[in-house]
């Protein structure tokens, strides 16, 4: 090939590589809960445990699985708190119920290597929230007498500010 050729395919190749992106391809615009709807969903879900007989402890997260809220109540184990918050990070961060995860993960399972993983809490207890697809915080629950129980307090919580995450 010519030099001349050589050059005019670079000169017409070069742009689409040194072209800097748009403004709008940047960034991107995240919506987080304010503290007080994570609190309202806290209380919600707590309430629920309480009317059910239950002593929990909750924590709620924002969509990075950073702690916003964590309340516990009087009785419930000194493990609760570390669990509920451990159930919301792992729910925020694999975006998936720990419920679910908590079945996939089995021994014998594909993905049972996921109950090694620091930090990582595969039990029932632990629910995305999201609106209009979007995560946008976790909700953790732990001290109900099993994952089902601890799922629908934290559901009760979710419940609860769902009119207020709508967007």
């Amino acid at each position: 090939m010519r030099p001349f050729a050589i050059a005019a395919l670079l000169a017409l190749a070069l742009p689409a590589f040194t072209l800097p992106a748009s403004a709008q391809d940047a960034t991107y615009t995240v919506r987080l809960l304010a503290p007080e709807t994570a609190l309202a969903a806290a209380q919600a879900a707590l309430k629920k445990c309480r009317d059910s007989g239950w002593q929990a402890a909750v924590a709620v997260v924002d969509r990075a699985g950073v702690p916003q809220v964590m309340l516990r109540d009087r009785y419930a184990g000194a493990h609760t708190p570390r669990t509920a918050a451990g159930k919301a990070w792992t729910a925020v961060s694999f975006r998936t119920p720990t419920t679910e995860l908590a079945r996939m993960s089995q021994p014998g399972q594909p993905q049972s290597g996921l109950r090694n993983l620091p930090r990582a809490v595969m039990l029932g207890g632990g629910l995305l929230i999201e609106a209009q697809g979007a995560i946008i915080g976790g909700i953790g629950v732990s001290g109900a007498p099993g994952g089902d129980a601890d799922d629908s307090c934290a559901r009760a919580g979710i419940d609860a500010i769902r009119d207020k995450i709508e967007f």
